[in-house]
């Protein structure tokens, strides 16, 4: 029903002095409250003037009082004549109080929030409102799930054909697929009491693209990686065989494909030997598309090997059933399932970035002069795509700003994929998908938390292959729903959820499935959180490889104001340790900018929880500032924008996700402090060079105060580089100067 129609039936059912009182203080008379609890109505029954009357004929009783309508007394005539004006009267009533209804109606309205336009609504079209309004909660209520096209995508049910039989034969019997070796390889319980020990060997070794490279091993007979020469390519699917080459097809569908790029042959190689892998250089503008398409045809290789084996063995049962003997023993069937049939889940930021990896599968897939079939293409162009009226102003913004939130830029999505024989299946159920394609927040709330009766993640247990892309991103939205997806992974499902279990690997059954799944991480900075995934929540018994090149020049070089750059050092027990901090801030550092003459002073903050625990220590000091963080109002920041660049107030608190989402230039700033070193290393040079834009002052009165302790070392090479760092770290003093802009650079 729409919202004009009830607010009319709401206005109809009062007297006229009730709208009055209405219009006049904003509510209803109390006399008038309809109190909703009140006790269950006393039922009158009349008893018969003897006992005899009531045990004969009951039926002929009722049926009497049925037939005789019952009579109003002369009391209850009167009484309905008070009650209910005459026809005439009312029709009078009605035309008087039609302007007062209508003002009501607007005040209402227009006081709720998301308020309509009032406009003439014609009889036929409530009904059709009702109806619209109707199926829009139905759709609100209950995602989409494809389920017509679930026989032609089922695993169970599909076989494979007599031609496609013999070749998937021969390669289930290659020696040299790591995919074979690495899922059929049997674990013994030492093995697993060294892996969940944490015991490992490292090793570094360099490749000529990727550079140096740290291997982890915690058993003996997985070692490192060799030299790049010596590594074997992977094999790829029949599907795959012809067009893997062209992997960059999707970046010029209509043109000629680009060659595959060294980057992406390392990549492949050292995906294909089945260890972890985090990889934190991929910078978004340059090698990003690169390393997704190179993720992506791993992850479509893996896919279809896993399927294609469900497939020829289901062939060659089937074919065993109809030959079987009778009185034959049966023979053992063979194991390559998980308990669920999801085996990948590939996390990104963005509905934009799940558009991209689907449109770089079904381009993988589709060879010369062949087009597979996706069901639901259409309406995931729709959701997934971006509108043209939503496209952002060509706004003056740096070109990674552009290439991380091009597109769709929701965050609470998912979707699963099915593939089988070549064709794929977007909105498949989760019981149904191949891949999982999400966002974490979009997880999140499938998952559920402790205590909630409607969760679920049976549908993680069986993931043989993790990716996630661009996390870096991640730690700009909510990182504890990574977190929270992490400790949801492998876990043993509480459901069966129509598993043939004689068909599950071993492995699986003893819950050790997170010792065989391949996690790939991908990220354009180094952070101690995302570091702790590896360590905390990764035991791929083959190990890990990570990129470790520490930066030669940091970003402080791309300063282009004269300021001093001072960085003070304090002492901290550990990286969560942010009373130490906090601390070391309000004793040593905020005092020397109380004084009024260091006006115009921006404290970046990196994480939201210190903003908001300096943001109160500040009012309670009553020190005037102003505020701006990714919650702020428009109107808000605008007027703090204002106030800071009139000198009204004197400190503006400035956190690191609202320059990740908005990348305002802040005009007036005199005085920079940085509370924590950035997660971004150009956000440093991008906040130091603001000092330009605003003409405050000359710019020998500049300056800019950092912090940082021994736990910021990744940051701190990535802003000073590498050499400086080492020297800082190991330096007696507590305090570093750099001065840029001069004639002599630092």
């Amino acid at each position: 029903m729409g919202k004009r129609r009830q607010n009319r039936q709401l206005f109809t059912n009062l007297s006229k002095k009730q709208k009055k009182h209405l219009k006049e203080f904003g509510e209803e008379h109390p006399f008038h409250d309809v109190v909703n609890e009140r006790p269950e109505r006393t039922q009158i029954v009349d008893l018969p003037s003897s006992p005899e009357q009531s045990d004969s004929e009951p039926e002929n009783r009722e049926d009497e009082e049925e037939e005789e309508p019952e009579q109003q007394t002369a009391y209850q005539k009167l009484l309905s004549t008070l009650s209910e004006p005459t026809a005439d009267a009312q029709s009078q009533e009605d035309e008087s109080s039609d302007e007062e209804e209508e003002e009501l109606l607007c005040e209402v309205e227009g006081s709720e929030e998301g308020g309509e336009e009032l406009g003439e609504v014609e009889p036929g079209d409530e009904e059709e409102e009702e109806v619209v309004d109707e199926k829009k909660e139905v759709a609100g209520d209950k995602e989409f799930v494809d389920k017509e096209h679930e026989s032609a995508f089922c695993l169970e049910t599909n076989f494979m054909e007599k031609g496609e039989q013999d070749e998937n034969i021969a390669q289930l019997k290659n020696s040299k697929d790591m995919f074979f070796n690495h899922l059929d390889t049997e674990l013994t319980e030492e093995d697993v009491s060294k892996i969940t020990s944490g015991c490992k060997s490292k090793t570094q070794i360099t490749w000529p693209k990727l550079g140096n490279l740290l291997c982890t091993n915690p058993l003996e007979r997985f070692g490192p990686i060799g030299p790049q020469k010596d590594t074997n390519q992977s094999v790829f699917h029949k599907v795959l065989e012809s067009s893997w080459r062209n992997l960059n097809q999707s970046f010029n569908p209509k043109g000629q494909a680009e060659e595959i790029s060294p980057l992406q042959v390392e990549l492949l190689a050292l995906m294909g030997s089945y260890k972890d892998l985090y990889h934190p250089e991929v910078c978004p503008l340059k090698q990003g598309p690169y390393v997704r398409s190179a993720y992506c045809l791993h992850v479509l290789n893996h896919v279809l090997k896993a399927n294609s084996r469900v497939l020829t063995h289901n062939t060659q049962l089937r074919e065993r059933k109809t030959q079987a003997k009778a009185g034959a023993e049966p023979q053992d069937e063979p194991r390559d399932q998980g308990l669920t049939r999801p085996k990948v889940l590939i996390l990104v930021p963005f509905r934009g970035g799940a558009l991209q990896v689907v449109h770089t599968l079904i381009s993988l897939l589709e060879t010369k002069g062949k087009k597979i079939i996706v069901s639901n293409k259409k309406k995931f162009k729709v959701e997934f795509g971006e509108a043209e009226d939503e496209k952002p102003a060509n706004l003056h913004r740096p070109d990674d700003y552009h290439a991380i939130f091009s597109g769709n830029v929701d965050d609470h999505f998912r979707i699963g994929v099915s593939i089988v024989r070549g064709n794929m299946r977007l909105y498949a159920p989760f019981y149904s998908s191949d891949i999982i394609i999400a966002s974490p927040l979009g997880l999140r709330t499938v998952l559920g938390a402790e205590g909630e009766s409607k969760r679920d993640y049976d549908f993680l247990s069986s993931i043989e292959l993790l990716v996630l892309d661009q996390t870096d991103v991640f730690l700009m939205q909510n990182w504890e729903h990574v977190l929270h997806v992490m400790k949801h992974m492998n876990l043993q499902p509480l459901d069966s959820h129509g598993v043939d279990f004689s068909r599950v690997r071993m492995w699986n059954l003893n819950n050790w499935a997170r010792h065989y799944r391949q996690t790939l991480v991908f990220s354009s900075v180094q952070d101690p959180q995302i570091n702790n995934i590896l360590t905390k929540h990764c035991a791929n018994y083959r190990g890990q490889i990570t990129t470790k090149n520490m930066p030669k020049t940091g970003s402080i070089c791309q300063v282009l104001v004269q300021l001093p750059h001072v960085f003070q050092m304090f002492s901290s027990d550990s990286f969560m340790d942010q009373d130490a901090r906090f601390q070391f801030f309000i004793d040593k550092v905020l005092p020397q900018y109380r004084d009024s003459v260091m006006s115009h002073t921006l404290i970046y903050i990196p994480s939201y929880f210190d903003y908001v625990r300096l943001r109160n220590h500040m009012k309670r000091e009553e020190i005037n500032f102003t505020s701006v963080c990714e919650y702020s109002s428009k109107s808000e920041v605008s007027r703090a924008r204002h106030f800071f660049l009139k000198g009204e107030k004197q400190f503006l608190l400035f956190t690191e996700r609202f320059h990740f989402y908005k990348r305002y230039t802040i005009k007036g700033i005199k005085n920079l402090i940085f509370y924590g070193l950035p997660t971004f290393p150009h956000f440093y040079s991008e906040v130091c060079n603001m000092l330009a834009a605003g003409g405050q002052g000359e710019e020998a009165s500049w300056t800019c105060t950092a912090l940082y302790s021994r736990y910021d070392a990744h940051k701190l090479a990535a802003i000073s580089g590498a050499q400086r760092t080492g020297q800082m770290l190991h330096s007696n003093k507590n305090v570093h100067l750099f001065i840029t802009g001069a004639e002599d650079k630092a």
